[in-house]
Formats: structure tokens, C-alpha cells, sequence
């Protein structure tokens, strides 16, 4: 088996790669010129190579500010979907039946699904890359690795919605694809040496099939500095204020933090301001953006301030699932055991196997599976076949067969370990 070292010091220094081979190509912002690109890749031979810029950060919306495209035969393009997205009826007729190759591909999938491109079969460069065990994963890295080209990253993180796109930018977008194809043969060839080419392309398909995950429930939770608060009115004003920065943000398709941080959410809750001067007076507020929101900030913790007691939200998060980890002990001890069982079961296949442990199996799926996850659990009994009643539980919450398969055995056996008859 062949396993690359990424701390191999004696790997030859890396060329840079400082632009295409065939220069920056332009970036496609009409109907007739993305109908020109569809028809020389339809032209082309083999996978396409994938890539979107987003503005995370910067927008509400994860839509995709700027595509780009490559294939053998046909070369790179670069597309903007905010001018072509009711144009792309060509461009989905003649790569939507391809094997698409992405690096990171859940990152661009979605995205991409919105303006009615999907790939037929999909090879996740980053995902393969994992499966081989690789230490770094980036494109960068990989690209280094396996290639022995420097690709200098940059503009990753950049507002892509920004027009028009500075040259700088667009060579950094185009160069994301420009060894796409050669990488996925390399991550190919090392998955095949290892034996995991099954492994990996159950692994694509799960990621190519994937439903869109459903909203997290009482996300406005999530603000930063929430633990410090100490009364559920404090939590209501940081609610109300998270709900209406939400449809601020969505409304103008700005993303939430710069419409208002959660810093200066927390520090509301914390002051309960009673008028436009008290809120002004806190930090963030009295800015010159933020005055000319002040009645709608104060209404929303005026909400909060109006609600009765039997509506406050609770101190402590409401679960879906098993409590958080540090409170297994104390809540049932048996389960706490059984976890740490059975993360030493996961530990133990990750070395043998080189491949990282979240990658084996989800967290959260292991998690639930050692909470309550068969009834014998809670009832002290033993299924009459441990192993095929794990099975059934991890593949009804996902798992894929390779997983089962590589799993499955040192599983029951940790899990049930207690219920073994004294010799």
C-alpha cells in the first residue's frame, strides 16, 4: 500500500505556477458568448474541471459569483452567472452528463444546483485526498504534492459579487482549474494503490446525491459571546436582535456580521438600552451605519423586553440527539463507556487505514449510535446479532457500505464487550 508522506523534506522544490498556459481567458457575460463555450465543451474530451467563487462573508446568499471551467480539448473558460443565470439552458445540456471534478466539492455543489448545473458523476479531489491520507489537503498542497507545481493561493476569501473583477482575481480563478484534470488522475492512481478507489467513489457519489441539510433550529444560539449572559431576557433580546439582523441581511443580500457584529448584539442584551440614546451610546451603535438603524434595533429588544416569563427562551440549548459529551458521565455512565469504546474502535481504524477518523464515520452518527442507538442499550439485553443491528442503524443514519464494512465488527464487539459471559 501506498501512503505519501506530506513531511517528506526531499521532494524536489516546486515550480511555480504563476498564470494559464494559455493566458486568462475573458469572462463570459452574455447569453450568445456561454452558448459559444457550451459548444466547444461539448466538443472536449474526458472530466470537466470545476470550480465557483462565492462571496462568504461578504453576501447572505451562497450563490456563485463567478464560474469557471475546463476540459481537455476544449480549454478554460470563466463564466458570470449574475449576467448569464437565465441564459445557461446550453451550458447545463452539454456538462451536466460529465464526471465534474471539484475540489471540496460540497463547498460548490449547491451553488451550482441553483442555476441548474449538476454533475452526473462527480471525483472531489480534497475528499480523495483525505481518503488517502493525506495530511494537507488544500489545492495548494495537493497540487505540490502530486504535481510538483506551486500554486500560490490568495483572493480565496475575496468578495467575488465585486465587478468588475480585477485581473489579479481572475488569474488566481482561472489557475483553480488549470491542473484540476491532472491532479484527479494522480489522487486516482494513489487511490487505486491503496485499494480505496471503491471506498472513494462511494464517497463522491454520497457527496454528489446529497440533500441540501435543513436549517439548524434556534441558530441565533450560535452568536458569538452568548455563554456570558446569565438571564433568559438577556437570551430574548439577543434572539429578537439576531432575527431582525437576519432579515436585514437577507433583504439586502449583505452578510449578517457587517450589518451588525455579534459583539454589539451581546452588549445590547447585556445593557437592555431603554432609548435610542442609551443604545447609541453602546459600542457599534453610535456609528454613522448603525444610527440610521437604531429604531429597528431598539424595537426589537422593546419585543424582548414585552414578552412574558413563559416565553423566554431556556438557558440551557434544547438537543437534537444525544447531550453534549461532556455531560455523558453524568447523565448515563453506561453510554459514556460505550463511547469511549467505541472511539477507540474508530482510533484504531483510522491509523490502520490512514484515513481520518471523521471520514470513517461521522461524529454525530457514532455519537448517537452509542446513545441510544439500539434499545438493548437501555432495556441491558443483547441483539441475537450485534453486528447486523449496528449495521442497520448506521446505514439507515448514512453510512456507506465501505464504512459498514471496515467498521461493523469492531464496533459490536466494543459495544457489547460488557455482555460477554465470564469464562
Amino acid at each position: 500500500m501506498s501512503v505519501l508522506d506530506d513531511s517528506d523534506d526531499s521532494a524536489a522544490v516546486a515550480v511555480p505556477l504563476l498564470a494559464p498556459a494559455e493566458g486568462v481567458p475573458p469572462v463570459l457575460d452574455a447569453a450568445d458568448r456561454v452558448a459559444e463555450a457550451a459548444a466547444r465543451l461539448a466538443a472536449g474530451t474526458g472530466p470537466l474541471a470545476v470550480d465557483a467563487e462565492r462571496a462568504s462573508g461578504f453576501r447572505y446568499s451562497n450563490r456563485a459569483y463567478l464560474i469557471q471551467l475546463r476540459r481537455k480539448g476544449s480549454g478554460s473558460f470563466l463564466i458570470d452567472p449574475t449576467t448569464t443565470d437565465h441564459a445557461l439552458g446550453p451550458l447545463a445540456d452539454a456538462i451536466n452528463g460529465l464526471e465534474w471534478v471539484l475540489h471540496s466539492a460540497d463547498q460548490d455543489l449547491p451553488g451550482l444546483a441553483e442555476l441548474g448545473l449538476f454533475p452526473a458523476r462527480l471525483f472531489d479531489t480534497e475528499l480523495g485526498g483525505r481518503l488517502a491520507g493525506f495530511e494537507r489537503v488544500g489545492l495548494a498542497a495537493m497540487v505540490e504534492r502530486l504535481l510538483g507545481r506551486e500554486l500560490r493561493k490568495g483572493h480565496g476569501a475575496a468578495d467575488w459579487s465585486t465587478r468588475p473583477l480585477p485581473d489579479d482575481w481572475l488569474n488566481y480563478a482561472a489557475l483553480d482549474v488549470e491542473l484540476l484534470l491532472e491532479l484527479r488522475d494522480a489522487v486516482a492512481v494513489e487511490l487505486e494503490a491503496q485499494g480505496k478507489s471503491d471506498w472513494a467513489a462511494q464517497e463522491f457519489e454520497h457527496v454528489r446525491t446529497a440533500e441540501p441539510a435543513p436549517p439548524k433550529t434556534d441558530r441565533w444560539r450560535r452568536t458569538s459571546g452568548i455563554h456570558a449572559l446569565r438571564r433568559p431576557r438577556q437570551l430574548a433580546i439577543v434572539r429578537e436582535l439576531w432575527s431582525a439582523r437576519d432579515h436585514l441581511a437577507a433583504t439586502r443580500d449583505v452578510a449578517p456580521a457587517r450589518i451588525l457584529p455579534d459583539s454589539a448584539i451581546v452588549a445590547a442584551a447585556t445593557a437592555d438600552p431603554r432609548t435610542v440614546a442609551q443604545l447609541r451610546a453602546l459600542p457599534v451603535f453610535g456609528g454613522p451605519r448603525q444610527r440610521r438603524y437604531s429604531r429597528e434595533w431598539l424595537t426589537a429588544i422593546d419585543r424582548a423586553r414585552a414578552l412574558p416569563d413563559d416565553e423566554l427562551p431556556a438557558m440551557t440549548q434544547p438537543y437534537d440527539g444525544p447531550p453534549p459529551i461532556n455531560r455523558w458521565e453524568r447523565r448515563d455512565a453506561d453510554a459514556a463507556a460505550r463511547l469511549a469504546r467505541a472511539r477507540a474502535v474508530m482510533s484504531d481504524l483510522s491509523g490502520t487505514h490512514h484515513i481520518p477518523v471523521e471520514n470513517l464515520l461521522t461524529p454525530d452518527l457514532l455519537r448517537r449510535l452509542c446513545w441510544d442507538g439500539l434499545p438493548e442499550f437501555k432495556t441491558g439485553g443483547r441483539p441475537a446479532d450485534p453486528a447486523a443491528a449496528i449495521e442497520a442503524f448506521l446505514r439507515t443514519g448514512g453510512a456507506r457500505p465501505w464504512q459498514c464494512e471496515l467498521a461493523v465488527t469492531g464496533l459490536a464487539d466494543a459495544l457489547f464487550v460488557a455482555d460477554q459471559p465470564e469464562p
